[in-house]
């Protein structure tokens, strides 16, 4: 088997959810999988007794696609604890309240936080596949840094659920690795399709143009992504070397667009450590050999991502400023997402012979109200990427190359793309702050 980890020595037994979850303590940390895969059974039944685990910390990702919203508190003020490195809608009001709060760090990094016992695991509650012949299941539509987190927790409890597909990759697990086995026939969470407008569907045209045939992509989640992958439709020979998966790759793959015939690494197969989408790219997924999950310590590790050859890099953004630096994380102090991949990919598109690093955004906000090209980031902002490592920004309006320009020649480039509303505004909000921060400086020196 392709599993990194050999069969364990447990014997697991069938219970149900509310036993399984008995066997938790107030105060300990668990790690769910998350995405899609969150083990639904398993965390109802942890809501219903989290008076009596008052405490006990989740350890969680990306969890966008859940009903449930973790650490909110209930009415008695009782709470579970989220600890999460990619925050989302229903943490808001737990990060708000205290009862949640967000851990920074790239992808890339979660495995070795697990492995260096800086965040020590009691428990870990995943959903899988049913078992193959062998006894092997698969963890389905999300990898991630499951398999350092079972090796590393004294008990693992598995949700089995007979409706998940089994993808293949670095992403088996052997019944004797579980103390727990759960087992449910019920949808697996999915992620709906994005609505995508005129300017999103602009932005994913000006991105196409940056991509070439035989270019390997990596791509996020959302309507900027989606609209990047509508309009590949007519490339050749692309490959795919990405965190995540979304349904517009069933459309590549079967117009073949997207071969992977030309990749230094895993050629022939679609790589990546997750599934988020729709049923339909989940019964694509199932058992089908050009498309892989593997550990994120894998997908998002340099030295393989180096490897790839005319590798290009898309991600979203909040906000940029006037000088390139990207904020893809929060509105001021207020947490929206997190690090995710984003900096392992942009540093990786730097490392490949070819590479492009893309930042893709609309020029406004949702409402129209506030230009995402902005003269500074509000106080408080995140800066997802830095200024130095920001090479193309694409708007609705056009594409901004910053690569080789200096903050002049990237201020002039960034407000071309703005949207032609705020353009003037910009740039009068930006001498005027230049103009205040002098006359401060004049000020210090004459004293």
């Amino acid at each position: 088997m392709d599993s990194k980890y050999p069969r364990g020595n447990k014997d697991p037994r069938r219970v149900t959810a509310a036993e399984a979850i008995s066997a938790l303590r107030a105060g300990q940390r668990v790690i769910l999988g998350d995405g899609c895969g969150e083990p639904q059974t398993l965390v109802e039944a942890l809501l219903a007794e989290r008076r009596r685990l008052q405490g006990l910390e989740i350890v969680n990702g990306f969890h966008v696609a859940t009903p449930h919203a973790y650490a909110q508190p209930d009415p008695e003020g009782s709470a579970l604890r989220l600890n999460t490195w990619m925050a989302g809608p229903r943490d808001r009001q737990a990060l708000a309240a205290g009862t949640a709060d967000y851990l920074p760090c790239h992808v890339s990094e979660y495995h070795e936080l697990l492995r260096e016992g800086r965040l020590p695991l009691d428990a870990v509650l995943l959903q899988v596949s049913p078992p193959d012949e062998e006894g092997y299941c698969s963890l389905g539509i999300t990898v991630a840094c499951l398999l350092d987190a079972v090796a590393l927790a004294p008990l693992v409890i598995a949700e089995v659920n007979a409706q998940m597909p089994y993808v293949l990759g670095e992403a088996r697990l052997h019944l004797s690795q579980f103390d727990y086995l759960v087992e449910v026939s019920r949808p697996v969470l999915e992620m709906p399709l994005p609505k995508i407008g005129p300017a999103e569907e602009q932005v994913g045209k000006n991105v196409a143009q940056l991509i070439p045939d035989g270019a390997t992509i990596q791509f996020g989640v959302g309507t900027i992504p989606e609209a990047v992958l509508r309009a590949l439709g007519e490339r050749r020979e692309l490959g795919i070397h990405s965190g995540m998966l979304s349904d517009g790759v069933v459309d590549l793959m079967e117009r073949g667009a997207v071969t992977n015939g030309r990749k230094a690494i895993d050629p022939g197969v679609t790589v990546a450590t997750c599934l988020l989408g729709t049923e339909r790219l989940y019964r694509f997924a199932h058992r089908n050999p050009q498309i892989a999950l593997y550990p994120s310590s894998y997908t998002h590790n340099l030295r393989v991502i180096g490897q790839l050859r005319d590798f290009v890099s898309i991600n979203a953004a909040l906000q940029v400023d006037l000088t390139g630096q990207v904020n893809a994380e929060s509105l001021g102090l207020r947490q929206i997402s997190g690090v995710g991949g984003q900096a392992d990919f942009v540093r990786g598109a730097h490392l490949c012979e070819g590479g492009r690093a893309i930042t893709a955004l609309t020029a406004t906000t949702p409402d129209g109200k506030a230009s995402r090209i902005v003269p500074v980031l509000p106080l408080g902002s995140a800066v997802t990427t830095p200024r130095h490592e920001v090479q193309y920004v694409v708007t609705e309006y056009g594409i901004a190359d910053l690569r080789g320009k200096n903050l002049t020649q990237r201020r002039e480039a960034l407000v071309a793309i703005a949207h032609p509303d705020f353009r003037e505004q910009i740039l009068q909000e930006h001498y005027e702050l230049r103009s205040r921060q002098n006359e401060k400086g004049k000020m210090k020196n004459e004293k």
